[in-house]
């Protein structure tokens, strides 16, 4: 993983020991990444979870206005790619049960001298609010600090 959102990507579609290979070549590479879930029908549920999670594991520094404005700049980016153009979720009876990432590092292992990035990563199901009835997608959002 050499660019910051292949490596959100890999990050969050992975489980068990290929999550701990991910996460180390990772470190290797300067990329610090989590991992969350959350599920809801309010996006501001959503954007909270990855602001809380990337404010706890010190990926953004909430004391800096500007990293908290990049981190939200990337998760809405990522959202509007879950939402197909529909930025929506409860008022257009939509539901999402999401696992996201959140990488920080440089854009890519070759342009380190750019400085560090922000890539979020919103994973899983979309759909009608009925078991059964959605389906996967995905979104991926990148902005600098």
């Amino acid at each position: 993983m050499e660019q910051i959102g292949r490596t959100a990507i890999m990050f969050a579609l992975s489980q068990g020991t290929m999550e701990e290979q991910i996460r180390l070549e990772a470190a290797e590479n300067g990329f610090t990444l989590l991992k969350g879930r959350v599920g809801s029908m309010s996006s501001e549920k959503i954007f909270a979870a990855v602001e809380t999670a990337a404010a706890r594991e010190n990926l953004i520094r909430k004391e800096l206005y500007r990293e908290t404005h990049a981190l939200y700049h990337a998760a809405l980016d990522a959202f509007a790619g879950i939402c197909r153009g529909q930025v929506g979720l409860g008022s257009m009876l939509r539901t999402v049960g999401l696992i996201f990432t959140v990488a920080r590092g440089p854009r890519s292992v070759e342009q380190r001298e750019d400085g560090d990035w922000i890539a979020v990563v919103l994973y899983g199901t979309i759909g009608a609010p009925v078991k059964g009835f959605e389906h996967e997608t995905i979104g991926l959002g990148v902005n600098h600090l």
